[in-house]
């Protein structure tokens, strides 16, 4: 195997820097950290490098928060200078890293992703009857720091760069000797490169060709239960072995016509589905964000970005009349914002309609005439497509064209002659209702 050295002058280059530090400045312009960074941005260059090759940089200055989506994780988010460290690092090591990886690792990656790894799994549900789907216990915080920096030696051989390394592993430990930071840029790139053996072992040694990994969820499928209850045994045995870890005991073994849940989605053979604890995480994210909306912590376009990020997690699938109930129940036009779907207004009004009583015209009042903007019938002469609202509203030349003369309908009000016109609407109809 070869490895890699004479890396550092590579990673402390001012123009990777300089392109490390517009990555970790992406979405994050308007922050103190990054503003105050970019002012003196070649000096930070500068001393960044300075502390690269020396090998005096400063790692480990995270600050720590508690998130619960769906369960609860400790995040460590490292300051902007070493967000900056950290792109600097993977831009010229992930290449390197990436290479070990086999074509079924969906996480990330580049070109792969949660859509690219459930169109895969649909793939081979197709073509097998059974499947066996592995979680792997409280992932990230049981990753030894031991077995990472063995399989870090054999890739890597530049003393400066592996010291670094040991460095940002040492930073973070939930248990000794163990854990990466969740929420790091290298902690991500780590954990995936650890279950690399684990994937080799099941394609090469096991020789199993439908399979695919997105981090810590890995899927197997085969033809019989029993083929894929010893892959599960001898699986089990190299985590335990190789790796220091241990598999959830929520394995799931069963037929691919039932459904597997994967990354979010329920997965069958020819559809997919969103699980029930995506539609809940969905219903509760899309409260909040309008009640945040309301209380005035976020602008309109704001909104329409989370909106837009939480609708497109849900596109792969069928989803739409989940998404449109969502929408509708707690949505905008619920709290009065924004009309209501017109077909159901307009269903609503015509039965509202048909229970009040026809308005009768008084003796010797002439009937008031009303011009609504935008309201005239189709340009047409054809008797199914013109259907005046009210015939003493419309000239009498339009029925001329026909050789007919207007006549007046008596015992019938015109409101009701200009629901049933083809082109009423709901806004036409609420002009009509203020007009009267």
């Amino acid at each position: 195997m070869k490895r890699h050295g004479h890396l550092m002058e590579a990673i402390a280059e001012p123009a990777n820097l300089r392109l490390a530090f517009w990555k970790a400045a992406k979405s994050k312009r308007a922050k103190g950290e990054c503003r105050a960074f970019q002012v003196n941005l070649d000096e930070n260059v500068a001393t960044l490098r300075s502390e690269l090759l020396s090998g005096a940089v400063a790692v480990g200055d995270y600050h720590t928060f508690t998130i619960h989506d769906p369960k609860e994780r400790t995040i460590c988010a490292a300051s902007f200078r070493e967000r900056v460290l950290h792109h600097a690092l993977m831009n010229v090591c992930e290449p390197i890293l990436e290479r070990a990886g086999i074509f079924d690792s969906y996480a990330c990656r580049k070109g792969r992703g949660q859509h690219a790894a459930v169109r895969r799994a649909q793939f081979y549900a197709r073509r097998n009857g059974w499947f066996l789907k592995m979680d792997i216990r409280k992932y990230f915080d049981s990753i030894d720091h031991e077995v990472l920096r063995g399989m870090l030696r054999r890739k890597f051989k530049d003393a400066r760069l592996l010291d670094l390394f040991d460095r940002i592993l040492d930073s973070y430990r939930n248990a000794p000797g163990r854990g990466l930071p969740i929420g790091n840029l290298t902690s991500q790139h780590f954990a995936n490169y650890y279950l690399a053996p684990l994937d080799r072992f099941l394609k090469e040694r096991l020789r199993r060709r439908c399979y695919l990994r997105y981090m810590d969820d890995f899927v197997v499928w085969g033809e019989t239960a029993a083929g894929l209850r010893e892959v599960w045994r001898q699986v089990e045995n190299f985590l335990e072995s190789e790796l220091h870890l241990e598999l959830k005991p929520n394995v799931m073994l069963n037929r691919t016509a039932r459904g597997m849940d994967f990354v979010g989605y329920r997965v069958f053979p020819r559809e997919l589905r969103l699980t029930r604890r995506s539609k809940r995480r969905f219903t509760r994210k899309f409260r909040r964000y309008e009640r945040e909306r309301l209380d005035g912590m976020w602008t309109e376009l704001q909104l329409q970005q989370r909106v837009g990020a939480l609708i497109a997690f849900t596109l792969p699938c069928r989803s739409r009349g989940f998404r449109r109930n969502v929408i509708e129940r707690f949505g905008a036009d619920a709290n009065g914002l924004q009309p209501r779907d017109p077909r159901r207004q307009l269903e609503q009004q015509r039965q509202q309609r048909a229970l009040r009583q026809p308005q009768q015209q008084q003796p010797g009042q002439h009937q008031q005439q009303h011009r609504f903007p935008g309201c005239s019938g189709p340009s047409s002469t054809r008797e199914t497509e013109f259907s005046p609202a009210d015939p003493v509203a419309v000239p009498s030349s339009a029925f001329r064209l026909r050789g007919e003369e207007p006549q007046q309908r008596s015992g019938v009000s015109s409101e009701a002659h200009f629901a049933k016109a083809p082109g009423f609407s709901f806004q036409r109809s609420q002009a009509f209702q203020s007009l009267q």
